[in-house]
């Protein structure tokens, strides 16, 4: 499956044109943003600040579902937002339901966002709606930035690999019919950049995904220490800041501090994208 719409190869687009690999998370904490900023005008503010830095933003439904009956329209003004500046959306949703309720989020994401997140623990089923959608980039959860993650995606199989790396065979199986004209397939994975090990085989088991990796900042993961993610180009992995960037400077430099961490975290990985 190609064409112009075909979310990897719109990714592979993007990063040759900016240089850098970068997404920025838009995690809109009303207890970390600036006094007397809406929700829409803090994340149209950072959409304008880092624009010319990154490929992607990652609105985390969460914090606009947690506004109540005005968060849905918030996140649909700040997609739209971010679509006009020409960056791709990435919804961070991890939605996973049996398939008539996946079908229902499917269809309420797909309007919205270039890519989304989801849960694959019940199964191809479960995801098929979303892979289903036309140009819908797909990331399913394989091994998690949280410390937490080990207590499940860590458990031993009967062959003694971490239970993770299935997963990842899974993904590679599921996205195998999905790849652009870029080699990319628009079914990809999300791995911890917290976790560079585990980073470097999620690559070697997902050869044509792009690997969302979370984590890089307040977390503590390191952008030097994935070079093996893009392996197989610049567009192999897509790395997400978010509140090292969003909250850099709480005070009425918030818009300047934003993109200047953002032009930072984008050299680093111009560097690191080319020794991958």
């Amino acid at each position: 499956m190609s064409g112009p719409d075909h979310f990897g190869d719109r990714l592979a687009a993007a990063v040759e044109r900016k240089g850098a690999p970068l997404c920025v998370g838009l995690d809109p904490d009303p207890a970390l943003m600036p006094e007397g900023v809406g929700v829409v005008e803090f994340c149209r503010g950072i959409v304008d600040a880092v624009a010319e830095h990154v490929v992607a933003v990652k609105p985390q439904a969460a914090f606009f579902e947690a506004q109540g009956a005005e968060g849905w329209a918030a996140l649909t003004a700040v997609c739209d937002y971010a679509r006009a500046a020409e960056l791709l959306v990435i919804a961070d949703a991890k939605r996973g339901d049996v398939p008539s309720t996946a079908r229902a989020y499917a269809a309420a994401f797909a309007p919205l966002a270039d890519a989304v997140t989801v849960n694959p623990y019940l199964g191809f089923d479960s995801l098929e709606p979303f892979f289903a959608q036309d140009g819908l980039g797909v990331f399913v959860l394989v091994k998690t930035s949280n410390p937490g993650s080990a207590d499940v995606q860590d458990l031993p199989l009967a062959d003694g690999r971490p239970l993770w790396q299935h997963v990842a065979e899974l993904v590679d199986r599921w996205g195998a019919g999905l790849v652009g004209a870029s080699g990319l397939s628009s079914v990809g994975a999300v791995v911890g950049a917290t976790f560079p090990q585990e980073v470097a085989e999620a690559r070697r088991l997902l050869p044509r995904s792009v690997l969302l990796l979370p984590g890089v900042g307040a977390q503590g993961g390191r952008a030097e220490e994935l070079a093996e993610a893009f392996s197989i180009g610049p567009a192999g992995a897509l790395v997400s800041a978010s509140r090292s960037v969003l909250y850099a400077d709480g005070g009425a430099g918030w818009r300047e501090a934003a993109a200047a961490e953002a032009e930072r975290l984008a050299g680093e990985l111009r560097a690191v994208a080319v020794l991958g």
